[in-house]
């Protein structure tokens, strides 16, 4: 299983919100290469970054910190927050990023992002935000009629690499992980999934790796890192190990 650490940039800083909610951001530094370097020296060979500001306004936002983060890190830059044109697509890639992250497109647009998975094989993952068991989109402010389940079903043929789980509910408040619904999701979909949203220790890597053979192909941890009660070598570890 793979273990994601998170970088959220907001203004060019290293952020973790609360709930989605970009008046409840802590930041915790202002150098986003120097903390992915940081996070290579731990031993992560993925990272997931996301441009909160993208996300809200719909294209980039944080491009200089996400290019500086790609020329830091020599492993894979998992990159989301408001990339929802063919053209900011093959930026990205272009500029290093191994995987783009779409959850707004995914939902309003799906053809696009089809097309997207099948020129970029391997390339693309789908965002499944949920909240209340419902697909939220547009940086979480907006929470749809759509069931989790049903978004994430219309992309098993399509391509994808995988999808990404969250439960806006717990992100960035250390509540754990949503194991649950996260393993039921990888159980009712032909997808590998990666979990998101509120893990807290050592335990919620633990228990998810030992889902690893139902679907689960990671998990993306932020906040835990950042205020010291995940150890991410320890995860990373953990993870490979179980």
């Amino acid at each position: 299983m793979i273990v994601f650490p998170a970088i959220d940039l907001k203004g060019g800083q290293v952020v973790r919100l609360a709930e989605g909610d970009m008046d409840r951001a802590t930041v915790y530094g202002d150098n986003p290469a120097a903390q992915a370097k940081h996070f290579a020296e731990a031993g992560a060979m993925h990272l997931h970054v996301v441009d909160l500001d993208g996300s809200f306004a719909g294209e980039a936002r944080n491009r200089e910190a996400v290019v500086g983060i790609v020329g830091a890190f020599e492993g894979y830059v998992q990159l989301g927050g408001g990339i929802r044109t063919r053209e900011a697509v093959e930026a990205w890639f272009e500029a290093g990023v191994a995987r783009i992250v779409m959850g707004t497109a995914a939902l309003k647009n799906p053809q696009f992002v089809k097309d997207m998975a099948k020129e970029y094989p391997g390339g693309i993952v789908v965002a499944v935000d949920a909240k209340d068991g419902m697909v939220a989109t547009a940086g979480w402010a907006d929470v749809s009629d759509v069931p989790v389940v049903d978004m994430a079903r219309r992309f098993e043929d399509a391509g994808v690499a995988s999808l990404l789980f969250t439960d806006i509910g717990r992100d960035g408040l250390l509540k754990g992980c949503n194991i649950d619904a996260t393993v039921d999701l990888a159980r009712s979909v032909d997808l590998p999934v990666i979990a998101s949203g509120g893990v807290k220790g050592l335990d919620d890597i633990h228990i998810l790796s030992l889902h690893a053979h139902e679907g689960i192909e990671g998990v993306i941890t932020g906040r835990a890192i950042y205020d010291g009660r995940l150890d991410l070598a320890t995860a990373l570890a953990m993870a490979k190990r179980d």
